[in-house]
């Protein structure tokens, strides 16, 4: 029997599988977490993808960021990293994203999204251009789930054994490599297979091939935060790699499907 549930307000198309993180790099110099703390270490995980915008009847290979939220099942708990496909966001000050929202779903008058509603909180916004570089170009659709990278966006804080504390950022890279769609591309799947990337992960687990993504950190300084030449904790920017480069810390892999959807997925 079918079950329901009321949608998301965002991120309610998606889909998910499970998995396990394996640390293959010490960096305990940096965190004193369970879960990092010896090379091999494996930690059960589950990883949900969805698009933003995105209601639950639409198409998979629309243009639109997507979700990337990480749930690692640790001996301390359960640790969320909650991201995306880019590592910036549309908005630095939190108490504009509910108008942000409104700006990206249906209006009140008419039931129908409205792009003129989008660019307008967007040009009005100069801090989303760089998210909305990141939208318009074919990252915006990328061809499958396996072949984006992701981003935990905010700033983050590891504390180590000796109580010292470091401003980090986590990157995913993809081990698959990036391929996206061109916009005429994505347009045609959209039409051809409204599940597409649904399907896409599914199928390449059932297969046997299990895709994966490499994490790095990049750290800072706990004090060289205030010092530094713009503020690190605005999710509108990214850390230059040339100031802080990225450190392996492991390896994400996802090699289960859910065996219900509903109970593992969405409830």
């Amino acid at each position: 029997m079918a079950q329901f549930m009321p949608e998301r307000v965002v991120h309610a198309r998606g889909g998910a599988a499970h998995g396990f993180f394996e640390v293959t790099d010490d960096v305990t110099r940096w965190t004193k977490a369970a879960f990092l703390s010896t090379v091999r270490k494996r930690t059960p995980v589950f990883l949900r993808f969805s698009s933003v915008a995105g209601e639950l009847g639409s198409a998979d290979s629309e243009r639109d960021p997507r979700g990337f939220a990480i749930k690692f099942y640790t001996e301390d708990g359960n640790y969320d990293l909650v991201g995306n496909n880019t590592p910036v966001f549309f908005i630095r000050d939190p108490r504009r994203f509910s108008d942000f929202i409104h700006s990206q779903k249906r209006r009140a008058d008419t039931n129908l999204r409205d792009h003129n509603v989008q660019w307008d909180f967007w040009t009005r916004t100069p801090a989303s251009a760089h998210q909305v570089t990141f939208l318009m170009t074919d990252r915006g659709t990328p061809r499958s789930w396996r072949t984006m990278n992701g981003y935990g966006s905010h700033t983050f804080m590891w504390v180590n054994r000796g109580g010292e504390r470091f401003w980090i950022k986590y990157t995913l890279k993809t081990d698959q490599g990036i391929e996206n769609f061109t916009d005429a591309e994505a347009g045609a799947m959209c039409a051809e297979d409204t599940d597409h990337h649904i399907r896409d992960l599914y199928t390449s687990i059932q297969n046997g091939d299990p895709p994966s993504w490499t994490m790095y950190v990049q750290v800072m300084d706990f004090d060289g935060a205030s010092g530094y030449r713009f503020n690190p904790f605005d999710v509108t920017k990214v850390w230059p790699h040339g100031d802080h480069p990225l450190v392996r810390v492991g390896r994400l892999v996802l090699d289960r499907n859910p065996e219900n959807y509903f109970a593992e997925v969405e409830q």
